[in-house]
């Protein structure tokens, strides 16, 4: 699937899934920016994908803030021409707790992280893509934006609005040539996922290896998804063989709650 020429963002693209989906457009041809306010994953990034010769940029891009974004999509503009591919990754967990217990604070951080960011995102990069009439985002869920998840209340709210947010700005660019997608990922192998099995052992009184086996018994394959397989579904997004898809919320989940 080639993206040669293709000029990618991905927020939160230092570590985990964004890290991946980096890695991925870069193999496949596509320029890179690693947008992220984590100085050293940031540089990290950047310094492994000149050492292969791929052409990327990182930006200082905190994705609840208006000014960075714009700063980012301008420097982005200016160093490749345009963008034409968005990867909305950037996102927190949030806590773990029954909604009685969760603090306004750290209800307003996460929807500020995963659903703002990704708004403020699409409004900069859209009118670009409108007036080239092409363009690709692909917005990061999960599958929480799709079940009842206890303990994840913040969390999960703020992915089903990603999907709602996916679907509505489908049907408006549709006819301007841009393509939007949501990816849902199924329980991700990595640190991540270990904060969050160490907060439901903590939470539940559970030993965190049962409370991780019984997390991989919930797929049909029996185990956690690397990120690299989200990102594989994202470079099918963004490349040529995926044009008769929008407005679509396409699960990698190992078989998890089927």
């Amino acid at each position: 699937m080639s993206l040669q020429g293709q000029v990618a963002v991905v927020t939160g693209g230092g570590r985990g899934i964004g890290l991946a989906c980096v890695r991925a457009l870069a193999r496949d041809g596509a320029s890179v920016i690693i947008a992220t306010p984590e100085d050293d994953e940031r540089l990290a990034a950047v310094e492994e994908l000149q050492s292969r010769g791929v052409d990327v940029l990182g930006t200082d891009t905190d994705v609840t803030c208006e000014e960075q974004v714009a700063s980012m999509v301008a420097q982005a503009s200016d160093r490749f021409g345009r963008i034409d591919i968005l990867v909305n990754n950037a996102g927190i967990i949030g806590p773990t707790s029954p909604v009685q217990e969760i603090q306004r604070r750290d209800w307003d951080q996460v929807m500020a992280v995963n659903v703002t960011g990704s708004y403020l995102c699409c409004r900069e990069v859209l009118p670009g893509m409108i007036t080239r009439q092409s363009g690709r985002i692909i917005n990061i869920a999960s599958t929480a934006g799709k079940i009842g998840f206890p303990l994840r209340s913040p969390y999960a709210a703020s992915k089903w609005a990603v999907i709602g947010l996916t679907k509505t700005l489908a049907a408006e660019v549709g006819r301007q040539g841009i393509l939007v997608n949501a990816v849902c990922p199924g329980p991700i192998a990595g640190p991540r996922m270990d904060a969050i099995i160490a907060a439901r052992a903590e939470k539940t009184g559970t030993p965190a290896e049962d409370v991780r086996a019984t997390l991989e018994e919930s797929t049909l394959l029996g185990r956690l998804i690397p990120p690299e397989h989200i990102a594989e579904m994202v470079t099918f997004l963004a490349s040529d063989r995926a044009t008769s898809i929008t407005g679509q919320t396409l699960d990698v989940t190992a078989g998890h709650r089927v």
